[in-house]
């Protein structure tokens, strides 16, 4: 129990050590965020610019639909931050630097994802806060208890989601170490699929990212949810509250496909 105490607290203090140093280059650390701020602002006006040409398209306003963007941006901001870096797994294959994992007293999944962090993940954090705050009291969705609840349940299970998703996306790679713009279409494919309403796709794509890869519970159905609004067939609008349950099932698969794919890592000098 004191050697893996020990060893988180070692961890923490790389961690650390790893955000003082991004800090520390304050002009890096700065156009990196503008760039991450840039890229949210640009994103954010494409879906403007075609909502914005429509009084509603998917069943959503301009207003809405914007929902629908800042609570997407935001889970998978805070997913990419948290467990984003999974996807350098073939890196350390190739490096020989997963076996020293393997050593250590902790899980491999907490070693990577802890093995850097990327500051620069905040500023899309900001641009969906932004838009969040700016579209919220421009639709008829009042500020109460409930509509609280359903925004804390929408972001803590959408962050739940996309943080499996790229746990399922590093997992392949044990099996595809060349495949990361194949698991690349799983991680942002899936948020880009969140970002817009579901019943903009035909009925295979709606069971697929409602089902499958759940984007839609990401955002999507608990806008709805907040809405009042029916939702599309096969997605009912109360669903928007399962966003922590579709996390919990979607998280099973991962936690046993990432096991699967430890055991079937054989070392770099075999």
């Amino acid at each position: 129990m004191a050697d893996r105490g020990s060893s988180l607290a070692a961890h923490r203090a790389v961690l650390g050590s790893r955000v003082r140093a991004q800090l520390s280059y304050r002009a890096s650390f700065a156009a990196d965020l503008v760039a991450n701020v840039a890229i949210g602002v640009s994103e954010f006006a494409t879906i403007y610019v075609v909502f914005s040409r429509a009084s509603t398209l998917g069943g959503l306003d301009v207003w809405e639909a914007s929902l629908v963007f800042a609570l997407a941006n935001v889970c998978f901001a805070v997913a990419d931050l948290l467990l984003g870096h999974v996807d350098r797994l073939p890196d350390h294959v190739r490096a020989g630097t997963l076996d020293a994992f393997l050593l250590r007293p902790l899980p491999v999944l907490t070693q990577l994802a802890t093995a850097d962090v990327s500051l620069k993940r905040l500023g899309r954090v900001g641009v969906g806060l932004a838009v969040l705050a700016i579209a919220w009291p421009r639709t008829a969705i009042a500020l109460d208890a409930r509509s609280a609840a359903l925004l804390a349940v929408a972001l803590v299970g959408g962050t739940a989601v996309f943080a499996a998703v790229f746990v399922v996306a590093g997992a392949l790679q044990f099996w595809l170490l060349d495949g990361r713009e194949a698991v690349n279409s799983i991680t942002y494919g899936g948020a880009t699929a969140a970002q817009y309403p579901a019943s903009l796709y035909p009925a295979p794509l709606r069971w697929l990212f409602g089902y499958v890869v759940p984007a839609a519970f990401v955002a999507y159905l608990p806008v709805l949810a907040l809405l009042g609004e029916p939702g599309p067939p096969g997605l009912p609008a109360w669903l928007g509250w399962c966003s922590p349950l579709a996390a919990a099932a979607l998280w099973v698969v991962a936690l046993l496909l990432w096991r699967a794919g430890v055991r079937h890592y054989t070392g770099s000098g075999s």
